[in-house]
């Protein structure tokens, strides 16, 4: 298999340079709502990256660092319609595309030949993204999707690099293992207290030791780390390969108060019983939250539900679970709920089926769906929305509620390559 991870460098500040060329040069941040207090950095370009600039720090926190810092509005809309731009161009080489968030994508040219080896192809791409569209593009080329992404992160910006079969030893293995996909913080920590500090350290370690010490989990690091990964290419219309569904956000200040946590949570699990719902998935029966303190610290925890398509019990599901696990800790940076354990629509019957409990929501819930089919989502609205003007017109449906960044916690660790 050759499969390449592009990334788009910079995206959202390199967007911002492509619409205004006297940005050009200078350190820019795309920033949340500039006149809060607590307002956090959601990109920066190399300039400002070069003065400490970090994405989700405290805007008042960059520009202590970087003086001159340009700060900018974010504009989904352009960087959406530049995203699609670049996945036209990746189109151009094969059908076997997956995103990774709304500036990376996996591609697999296995059967693309014609236009050449896998790092021929790459360094076209990278030319025709950097000709057509004024971005650049760092392109890792490899023989899975790990050790792709692995690659596009070792040289930036706008450059391809290989790793393969026979060097990927003396390439991957002195890294950090914290760099390998899918290892958050919690799991670094953990393996550093084991002794293990680098990815050749954890290829080299005991399989039965690993497995004891992280559950099954463990063990599929260490076949990543090994190179052992073998999860294909998904293409959109693989949907029914999908093993969970999930959204999360950086939000524009610091979390403080459980009413506006419990706001956002229900924000993002309308999108996720959206996306649930279009996808043909049927029902879930596990809610997973993720939680980014302001230290950037990440968290995440899961929880068995009812099997349900809700947005009230989701939402609920992931609030008991902030309730339960997030106590005597720092104000919140980032959310995300997650949906899980699907029955695609075969499902058993149960006491609640019989009593009519849920079918009675889901008509509430598919009468409002119809209503913001015809009239828009801004014009029937949950009334905890409205406690905030800034959750009020969220498109919880469209890629508004994405973090740039896509560091996950523990349950984004876990969601890996789809099989």
């Amino acid at each position: 298999m050759i499969v390449l991870h592009s990334d788009l460098n910079n995206f959202y500040a390199s967007v911002e340079r492509k619409l205004f060329p006297a940005l050009v040069g200078k350190p820019i941040a795309v920033c949340g709502d500039r006149e809060a207090r607590h307002g956090v950095v959601l990109a920066k370009s190399e300039e400002a990256k070069r003065c400490g600039v970090r994405t989700g720090e405290a805007i008042w926190e960059a520009q202590r660092k970087c003086p001159g810092l340009i700060l900018r509005p974010v504009r989904f809309h352009e960087y959406e319609e530049n995203s699609r731009l670049v996945r036209e161009i990746y189109a151009r080489y094969t059908d076997r595309i997956e995103p990774y968030g709304i500036d990376e994508c996996w591609l697999d040219v296995t059967h693309s030949g014609v236009f050449g080896s896998g790092e021929q192809i790459a360094e076209r791409i990278r030319a025709e993204v950097k000709a057509e569209l004024s971005l650049t593009v760092s392109v890792g080329v490899s023989f899975n999707k790990v050790f792709a992404k692995l690659a596009s992160d070792l040289k930036k910006p706008d450059a391809v690099t290989c790793v393969t079969p026979e060097n990927f030893r003396e390439v991957i293995w002195p890294l950090p293992v914290s760099a390998l996909l899918y290892v958050g913080r919690a799991t670094e920590e953990k393996l550093a207290r084991a002794g293990i500090g680098k990815i050749g350290d954890l290829a080299r370690a005991d399989e039965k030791f690993i497995a004891a010490y992280l559950g099954k989990w463990g063990t599929t690091l260490l076949r990543y780390a090994r190179g052992e990964d073998d999860s294909p290419v998904r293409t959109a219309d693989e949907r029914e390969g999908l093993k969970s569904v999930g959204n999360s956000l950086t939000y524009f200040e610091d979390i403080r108060r459980h009413e506006d946590v419990k706001r956002l949570l229900y924000a993002l699990s309308e999108s996720v019983a959206a996306r649930m719902k279009d996808a043909g998935l049927g029902k879930a029966d596990t809610v997973h939250l993720w939680v980014r303190d302001c230290k950037l610290k990440d968290y995440g925890w899961q929880k068995k539900v009812r099997p349900t398509a809700l947005v009230g019990e989701i939402a609920e599901a992931a609030y008991a679970l902030f309730c339960e696990k997030y106590r005597d800790k720092p104000a919140v940076r980032g959310l995300g709920v997650t949906a899980s354990g699907f029955d695609r629509g075969v499902e058993q019957l149960t006491f609640d089926s019989f009593v009519g409990d849920y079918e009675k929501k889901a008509r509430a819930e598919e009468a409002v769906a119809k209503i913001r089919q015809k009239h828009g989502f801004a014009k029937l609205q949950r009334g905890i929305m409205f406690e905030d003007p800034n959750t009020v017109g969220m498109d919880v449906r469209g890629k508004r509620l994405s973090r740039p960044g896509k560091e996950g916690g523990e349950d984004a660790e876990k969601s890996g390559p789809q099989k």
